[in-house]
């Protein structure tokens, strides 16, 4: 037996150190080194994959490609965050927090009836657990096998004996390996356990999905290396008092960052949402004041989204400035340019800003319908039906093109906006798209004529 060894990690990168430290020199984090045992028997081999064949170096040219490319998973929303479908042999990472449906995704995942064989592993539920949320979510694929096991050794020998083509780990902070005397959930048996699953996926093709919780912080739990060592990171993003989801790409090394997904969240489980502009207009009996409508695009998927906004006298001798979903300094940016470009008086106004749908929108190319509803609001006049905006707000009050300007007026026009103002400098657009007006404007000084003048 080896003699036991002690060292130090940070809970925030995993940097190893022989002592304990207060700071940690690689990512500055204050008072983040824990100990852990890291002693390994002497002579030990993971005999869990020591099945697994080795490679060989070989010319590019000599390379194979499998006729199946991709997996459908039967979720199209999963599928368009993954680039068209999960590629075999990989490793994807998805995190959330506590309660957002991370476990409920990945089972109805895995009793999806798409063909393939799923092997779900929990660490957090016995089988009779799983077994009731899965007659609440409904059961399609009956060959789905359910297996409660948190030793290492013991799943991978699992996946060598079932050969499932997908297998889900629920949690990888509940997996621990015999080789590291460290507890679960520690810093040393994350970044192991990932290790070995991924050199497990690479050498037999199968797709691995391991669930991560996240910190209060926001980040995914343990070290950041968990993050380099996966080929996908899906993250699992919304507010528990809303029933809207987002899964957002973070990392694809096989397809487009930042590509999102809308799911709803119901009592029989997740339920996609194909057309997320429908969920995030609201219908009012009649135009208010303080509402605009702005085209946006998270990655390469356009959506409308109804800002709202409400401006009052300040009470008291600081005016109050609060958002939800939006980032309050670009906010508070946008209305020194509306009082220094358009005169408006926002010093003694407070200012609340709200996004439809519970949505945390990150799109400078929301910055016009912003102030449209800023503006609407503070002189408490409601848009014109049937206007939205797309454009971006420069300090000087000039108005930039919206990325994938294009792509946004046409989702407007799809849903039948009449109308639609833009930055004057986009350039001409590559096809004629009909049953929409585009309003060019320069300014921000321009942008009341063009929300409140009559066709």
């Amino acid at each position: 037996m080896a003699k036991v060894k002690k060292a130090y990690f940070c809970k925030s990168c995993g940097f190893e150190a022989p002592k304990w430290l207060g700071r940690c020199p690689s990512c500055g984090e204050w008072n983040s080194f824990t100990e852990e045992i890291i002693a390994r028997e002497s002579g030990a081999v993971a005999a869990s994959i020591a099945n697994v064949p080795t490679s060989r170096p070989q010319r590019v040219a000599e390379i194979k490609q499998s006729d199946r490319r991709r997996l459908d998973l039967g979720n199209a929303e999963v599928n368009r965050v993954l680039g068209g479908g999960l590629v075999p042999g990989s490793l994807v990472l998805l995190g959330g927090e506590p309660g957002i449906g991370k476990s409920t995704l990945s089972l109805q995942l895995a009793l999806t009836d798409n063909g393939l064989r799923t092997l779900y592993v929990s660490g957090e539920e016995s089988a009779e657990q799983i077994k009731l949320r899965a007659e609440r979510i409904g059961v399609a694929n009956e060959e789905c096998l359910i297996y409660t096991e948190t030793l290492l050794e013991n799943i991978v020998a699992q996946i060598e004996e079932q050969h499932p083509d997908i297998v889900i780990v629920d949690s990888i902070q509940t997996v621990y390996t015999d080789l590291l005397d460290s507890s679960a959930g520690s810093v040393s048996q994350i970044r192991e356990c990932a290790a070995t699953l991924l050199k497990y996926a690479k050498g037999s093709g199968t797709s691995i999905f391991i669930i991560g919780h996240i910190t209060k912080d926001g980040t995914i739990a343990g070290p950041k290396i968990l993050e380099h060592i996966v080929d996908v990171v899906l993250q699992f993003e919304g507010d528990g008092n809303n029933i809207y989801r987002i899964l957002r790409g973070i990392k694809n090394r096989f397809g487009a960052t930042f590509e999102i997904g809308v799911f709803e969240m119901l009592e029989n489980g997740l339920h996609e949402v194909a057309n997320p502009s429908e969920i995030l207009l609201s219908h009012y009996d009649e135009p208010l004041s303080g509402i605009a409508v702005g085209a946006s695009v998270d990655g390469i998927r356009p959506y409308l989204i109804e800002v709202q906004a409400l401006v009052s006298n300040a009470a008291y001798g600081t005016p109050q400035r609060n958002t939800t979903g939006y980032d309050p300094r670009r906010m508070n940016m946008l209305l020194a340019v509306l009082e220094k470009r358009v005169g408006m008086k926002m010093f003694t106004k407070d200012v609340f800003l709200n996004f439809a749908g519970g949505f945390k929108v990150a799109d400078t190319g929301l910055d016009l319908a912003v102030a449209a509803a800023v503006i609407s609001s503070y002189y408490d006049r409601p848009i014109n039906e049937g206007v939205c905006c797309a454009g971006e707000l420069g300090l000087s009050g000039e108005v930039r093109p919206a990325p994938r300007s294009e792509q946004r007026i046409s989702e407007a026009a799809r849903l039948g906006f009449r109308r639609i103002v833009v930055s004057g400098y986009l350039p001409k657009l590559s096809k004629n798209i009909k049953g929409i007006e585009i309003v060019r404007i320069n300014n921000i000084s321009q942008l009341p004529k063009a929300l409140f003048t009559e066709d």
